[in-house]
């Protein structure tokens, strides 16, 4: 059983990620509800269930541990916010995310499909990978979108070394405020990395992603004069 301590602290966590999501956000309601309808795990994996999420193909449920040799998947309409360890996800609907590690402890996370929102903990290389992209980062904020023929990569915060998956372009660069967002492509184009725009993912998500976690984005993050 956990200490008092702990739980404070994980239900300090929750309110913040209720508060932080709370008008305007699209998840706020279904983190309400999930707050309401399944009083989420005093230290959970999966924080919100709403719809069809699978882990390793069975229906997950909010509470349930997630380890970093799971898959996790959503169906149609679905989403699913969870942490392993110290990484925190939020996966929208109609994706699929195999994880590689030991136990809750990160080493890759492949976006075979689908839209995924993480925050890693500083210190430890990650190799994130898609179906045209390989990605290695260290302690980031990242949003990513698979498709057959392109990915998608915001490096929302931190330093990423990205390459086209036949190895044809590479690049390495830092980012504090989600300032170059890129498509990489693996279909033989001279121009294989692209410049991009900002989509699909809020500055409130990756601060409640790192709430979730015990932690907040980086000062140079939280104090720009815009936001997402």
């Amino acid at each position: 059983m956990k200490n008092a301590p702990d739980m404070d602290n994980a239900d300090s966590r929750r309110r913040t990620l209720l508060k932080l999501l709370a008008g305007g956000v699209g998840v706020a309601a279904l983190l309400r509800k999930a707050g309401a309808q399944t009083q989420m795990a005093r230290n959970p994996g999966l924080y919100l269930v709403q719809g069809d999420v699978r882990v390793n193909g069975k229906p997950a449920k909010a509470g349930e541990l997630v380890r970093g040799s799971d898959a996790v998947t959503t169906g149609r309409g679905a989403l699913a916010v969870f942490s392993i360890g110290e990484d925190a996800f939020l996966m929208r609907e109609n994706s699929r995310a195999n994880f590689t590690g030991q136990d809750l402890v990160l080493d890759a996370v492949r976006l075979v499909t689908g839209k995924l929102l993480s925050v890693f903990v500083t210190g430890h290389a990650v190799k994130l990978e898609t179906p045209t992209a390989v990605i290695g980062i260290r302690g980031t904020g990242a949003y990513m979108e698979a498709e057959r023929a392109r990915t998608y990569f915001c490096l929302c915060y931190g330093s990423a070394e990205i390459a086209s998956a036949n190895g044809s372009m590479r690049d390495s660069y830092s980012t504090t405020h989600h300032e170059s967002p890129r498509y990489i492509y693996n279909d033989g184009r001279r121009n294989a990395i692209a410049s991009a725009s900002v989509i699909n993912h809020t500055d409130s998500e990756l601060i409640m992603l790192e709430s979730l976690v015990g932690r907040t984005p980086p000062a140079a993050f939280m104090d720009s004069p815009y936001r997402y």
